[in-house]
């Protein structure tokens, strides 16, 4: 990711989390969260707490999320900056809310454990596995925004947690000199 603010009017940066369901987005986002005092948004949740959806998915056993509501309830939020937002998708996101994304990733074995161990089996298992073997969402996120804010990190144990903690920790001191 780019070091330094870039031209934003943001006192704080905006940084988007990303990845495939099960390589640690809301674990990553929730200590990043409180190692600098940011604000976690898990969209997941805020579609469930606020009713940004479109009814139900029987085949993917999940919401059916309303883009353009969730980014009606965020605008205002991500103006002022100090946001961690934490999504398995991040195409219909404004570019110019995020200042960073990053992108988990996770060794296929090991996220097909921690999904079978979230109860996901059949269709849903299948093609959220195809997307981190593809590279799905990290392909996602450098078409959507700027090449040089966007990183893939590997999160495969909880070391690597620790250590992208503190990595993006780091570059978000350096975004603010």
């Amino acid at each position: 990711m780019a070091r330094g603010n870039t031209g934003t009017r943001r006192i704080r940066p905006n940084i988007l989390i990303t990845g495939t369901p099960g390589t640690g987005k809301s674990t990553t986002a929730a200590a990043l969260a409180e190692a600098t005092n940011f604000r976690h948004i898990c969209v997941g949740d805020l579609v469930k707490e606020k009713n940004l959806h479109d009814g139900w998915d029987d085949k993917f056993e999940s919401y059916i999320l309303n883009e353009d509501l969730v980014c009606d309830e965020l605008e205002d939020v991500m103006v002022a900056g100090g946001n961690i937002v934490d999504y398995h998708g991040c195409d219909f996101f404004p570019e110019r809310w995020f200042d960073g994304v990053v992108v988990l990733q996770t060794e296929n074995s090991i996220l097909y454990d921690r999904l079978t161990k979230r109860g996901y089996s059949g269709t849903k298992l299948s093609n959220n596995l195809e997307c981190e073997i593809f590279g799905i969402l990290l392909e996602e996120a450098k078409e959507s925004y700027k090449e040089h804010i966007v990183t893939s990190l590997q999160s495969d144990t909880i070391e690597d947690i620790s250590t992208n903690v503190a990595r993006l920790t780091e570059w978000i001191g350096a975004w603010r000199s």
